[in-house]
């Protein structure tokens, strides 16, 4: 039987935004996360911006690969996409002290923390009232730590909403892999800070896995 919410027969809904703006500001954290979401937005016709503020990337190769598949995506739907910072001086400073602990923890809760302040920042200064981002749309991640510290930057401002729609379902995370897959993007084995690649290797070691080789795979 057909899937009803896969990419051929999935009949995109219109969305609404927070206070029915029509311009949204997207953190995204990398291309396979963000398909989906930004097909989504494009069908609303909401005028989306995408954010890529991802200190926490490491090293700075993996990061370029991740930012130019991000940007990639951008030029083929017309979206403007706004290069940030990769202040990761700065991420190490905030993340001091919580390196051991594990995925899910403190430490991600603080790299998401400092994302958001800045995308609500930058929001905040140039004329949108709402953003959001596609880490949510990701199974590995808690999605409710995710919406709290989205929604903690967001009170900063009296103007700023979070928009903490769920992504994942009516098949959203299905889609985003189809979407990956169709647009043959990068496809990363880690979440992106030095210590994820850390613990991922560990696991992949004690299970007799091969360690990552970074920049060399993607979806087909």
């Amino acid at each position: 039987m057909d899937n009803p919410f896969s990419l051929n027969n999935f009949s995109r809904p219109k969305l609404e935004m927070p206070g029915n703006e029509k311009k949204l500001l997207l953190h995204s954290c990398c291309a396979p996360c963000a398909g989906e979401i930004m097909e989504a937005v494009a069908a609303s016709e909401i005028q989306t911006t995408v954010y890529f503020y991802n200190p926490n990337i490491h090293p700075k190769e993996e990061y370029e690969i991740r930012k130019d598949e991000n940007k990639r995506f951008c030029d083929k739907l017309g979206f403007d996409f706004v290069d940030a910072d990769y202040d990761k001086e700065n991420w190490f400073e905030r993340i001091q002290g919580l390196e051991n602990e594990p995925e899910r923890g403190k430490r991600c809760t603080q790299c998401f923390d400092m994302r958001f302040e800045r995308s609500a920042l930058y929001a905040h200064e140039n004329g949108f009232k709402v953003y959001g981002t596609t880490l949510g749309i990701s199974r590995w991640k808690n999605m409710e730590q995710i919406n709290d510290s989205g929604n903690r930057a967001a009170l900063r401002y009296e103007d700023i909403h979070y928009w903490d729609f769920n992504w994942r379902k009516k098949g959203g995370s299905s889609r985003m892999i189809e979407i990956s897959k169709r647009e043959e993007f990068y496809q990363q084995e880690y979440c992106g800070c030095v210590y994820s690649l850390r613990d991922t290797n560990k696991w992949r070691q004690e299970n007799k896995k091969d360690r990552i080789i970074r920049g060399i795979k993607f979806y087909n």
